[in-house]
């Protein structure tokens, strides 16, 4: 028992130091993030980007962010640190520097869709999410989203309407080479070399796959030098954050990430993705993107977001 005495006292550093970083302050939220956080009275600490730099259209209506041009992250103290949880307003060409900017500070990007019809310039939304022991890592996390959109739009006042790295028009593709890389064969139909690849899934008792729309496929078109690819993920949720992670190290760009289906087991998950580039590279990271997903945990086993 006497030996046990040191041991805690040399142990008593670490465990106030753990203690100290698992506290949500609104007050170092608003310090890290640079914008005033506010606490609801039920205790969650929210902060609040309203997107006025660009003028936003909708079906004729010049918008005001509290019509929905609202950036937001809101954070809750867990028993052993904090969750949090955000929706990003962002334009075409934030959405992948957003995204990385989220994947390398820790969060994890969980939906990329649209609110509107009609709306000049696109404005698109992506939800991050993320928990762990340190608050604080979380408040850099989303600060370093919020960030790199700025920096986007520092560069370019006005948001992009395209792609860079040139036009691509259809031509002949190396389409052996192309299967080699990935592993699957494709079909190849108007100078377009299609890969498709189905999985399982049960929807109220019955079993069903690829042919009802549960595919994993990608679309190259163009020539060996210049190429286009565009495709969809479908992917449990254990397999979205590899995924993801695997494409945009590819410069692979991300496009959307939503659900096609309610009530499948296990949920299905699916990313849609468009890159430019040789037709080779994007060969190779579409299979890294593949084995990404196959070496990611399988549904049902322990999924826990965390901040790093």
């Amino acid at each position: 028992m006497t030996k046990l005495i040191p041991a805690l006292i040399l142990s008593l550093p670490g465990l106030l130091g753990s203690a100290i970083a698992a506290e949500l302050s609104a007050d170092k939220v608003s310090e890290i993030v640079g914008v005033k956080a506010t606490t609801t009275s039920d205790g969650v600490v929210r902060v609040g980007w309203p997107r006025k730099d660009v003028e936003v259209q909708v079906d004729g209506l010049t918008m005001r962010p509290f019509m929905g041009l609202g950036a937001w992250a809101a954070f809750q103290k867990t028993d052993d640190g904090a969750m949090l949880m955000g929706d990003t307003v962002v334009f075409q060409d934030e959405v992948n520097p957003a995204l990385d900017a989220a994947l390398a500070n820790g969060l994890e990007v969980t939906a990329i869709h649209n609110h509107f019809f009609f709306d000049e310039p696109k404005v698109y939304f992506m939800h991050i999410g993320g928990c762990g022991d340190d608050p604080d890592k979380l408040a850099h996390g989303v600060k370093a989203v919020w960030d790199a959109i700025k920096e986007v739009r520092k560069a370019n006042p006005q948001p992009a309407k395209r792609f860079v790295a040139g036009v691509v028009t259809p031509g002949k593709l190396d389409t052996d080479k192309i299967a080699g890389i990935v592993g699957t064969k494709g079909d190849l139909q108007d100078e377009v070399y299609k890969i498709t690849i189905g999985r399982n899934a049960e929807m109220n008792g019955m079993k069903f796959d690829g042919s009802m729309g549960l595919t994993t496929w990608a679309a190259f078109a163009g020539t060996d030098d210049l190429a286009v690819v565009d495709g969809d993920f479908a992917m449990t949720a254990n397999e979205v954050q590899p995924v993801l992670k695997a494409l945009r190290a590819a410069d692979i760009n991300i496009v959307a990430l939503h659900n096609h289906m309610n009530g499948e087991t296990p949920a299905i998950y699916f990313t849609h993705f468009w890159g430019k580039g040789k037709a080779s590279n994007l060969a190779t990271g579409l299979k890294e993107a593949l084995r990404a997903q196959a070496d990611a945990p399988k549904a049902g086993q322990s999924h826990k977001m965390m901040s790093k």
